[in-house]
């Protein structure tokens, strides 16, 4: 009699291979690497994003009652409010340039596995990705493309730049110079065509896009993402925006800046019809609040919180410590050092918690709301606020913390066979 496999071994048996193989596609493999390039920048920016938005809703804020750790994040607040452009300035100059850091770092790691320049070619990819992503106006350079909004055509731009590099070398059209010639000059010599043939290619097309709808290539691509169903009303639409901005993250879109504008109005307008029921005395009666909105990306997208608790047990040291990196920007929902550092984009076997765990949490409070079980929010709460916080601060109520904290069991459970099935194959 056969014995049947543990679930582990059969995941095992059936991911590894897939997870193997594209872990090997050079293309795959180049832009994994070279978003790590932009991992520093992601972590550090995030820490300023954390102190520009402290956890404290000055609606509710009384000045009289308030006690001593009340008033120093009032006193915070205040300065974060006056201060926020210097405060958020890091973040900007981070976070908010991870697109043109990707161009470099994608590009040049897919140059080194054909073993071209790296660095002129990631050179040309930053290059060309600023070209097309930043239309200046006036002197001045628009950033609204060159952080992650950007990320796909920056993706697509770093790939396309070195296979054009690898064309010309394949077919040897470069000027071969004495070995009397510095290499530095024929390095220059031989990166003008690429960098020539790829300027025409992507400002060419940019200009098309421009004359035919009046955007930007990025802007386009992101206007054609974005859902324009008005399906958010009710759970299942709610959730399938949000599985759509998940299924994004995993080509390395930022989905939910995508869905925000959707998700987010209808959480504040439902927030404030269940604030104004509040007022009157009455229960909050609408279910698709904010706090809707807050769980679908908590943690992060794809509920990454649960991840995070494998990550810190991890028995390898690259895991373990990009996990200890994350703790606090992910406790806050901000889990892009995670996205793109384990990776979980272009990554088939994290892929299925990263978009199963969102579906189960919103259902769970959905009808936790309805039962009475936790309380439906009526206030808005603080955005980049510790996840404890925000589920408190958003109902006033503790059992919404104890029911958060539930769902990170919960995610954790679910994301933890696939999880080790990834670490067993991680080199």
């Amino acid at each position: 009699m056969t014995q049947k496999k543990p679930l582990l071994e059969k995941l095992d048996h059936v991911l590894s291979p897939i997870g193997t193989k594209l872990g090997n596609q050079v293309h795959l493999k180049s832009i994994s690497s070279g978003m790590m390039f932009g991992l520093p920048f992601i972590v550090v920016g995030s820490l300023f994003l954390i102190i520009a938005n402290p956890p404290i809703n000055m609606e509710l804020y009384n000045p009289d009652t308030a006690g001593f750790f009340l008033r120093f994040l009032a006193a915070w607040k205040e300065f974060a409010l006056a201060n926020y452009e210097q405060i958020t300035a890091p973040y900007n100059m981070t976070m908010g340039l991870f697109g043109i850091i990707c161009a470099f770092g994608i590009a040049y790691s897919l140059a080194q596995e054909y073993k071209l320049n790296p660095a002129m070619n990631g050179v040309i990819s930053m290059s060309v990705f600023i070209l097309v992503a930043a239309n200046s106006q006036d002197g001045q350079i628009p950033m609204d493309y060159l952080g992650s909004n950007g990320l796909f055509i920056a993706i697509i731009i770093s790939l396309l730049v070195v296979e054009v590099a690898r064309l010309i070398e394949k077919f040897n059209w470069k000027i071969s110079m004495p070995d009397s010639v510095p290499p530095a000059v024929t390095t220059f010599i031989n990166s003008l065509l690429p960098l020539l043939i790829n300027i025409v290619i992507f400002h060419g097309l940019n200009l098309i896009i421009i004359a035919l709808t009046g955007k930007i290539l990025p802007e386009f691509i992101m206007s054609v993402l974005t859902p324009a169903l008005d399906i958010a009303g009710n759970l299942w639409g709610f959730i399938a925006i949000v599985t759509f901005g998940n299924l994004l993250w995993l080509f390395g879109v930022n989905g939910s800046s995508i869905v925000f504008p959707i998700l987010f109005s209808i959480g504040i307008a439902n927030t404030g019809l269940n604030g104004e029921l509040v007022a009157l005395g009455k229960d909050p009666t609408i279910a698709m609040n904010l706090q809707m909105f807050r769980i679908s990306i908590f943690g992060g997208a794809g509920a990454t919180l649960g991840l995070l608790v494998w990550m810190l047990w991890s028995k390898k040291a690259q895991i373990k410590t990009l996990g200890r990196l994350s703790l606090i920007p992910g406790i806050c929902g901000i889990n892009e050092p995670i996205i793109f550092g384990m990776p979980i984009v272009f990554n088939p076997i994290l892929a299925i918690p990263f978009l199963l765990n969102p579906i189960i949490n919103l259902i769970l409070t959905y009808y936790a709301q309805l039962t009475g079980l936790i309380s439906m929010g009526y206030i808005v709460d603080p955005s980049f606020t510790p996840f404890f916080a925000q589920a408190y601060l958003a109902t006033m109520d503790w059992r919404n913390v104890v029911f958060w904290c539930g769902l990170i069991v919960i995610n954790a459970a679910i994301y933890y066979p696939f999880f080790k099935v990834y670490e067993k194959n991680i080199e």
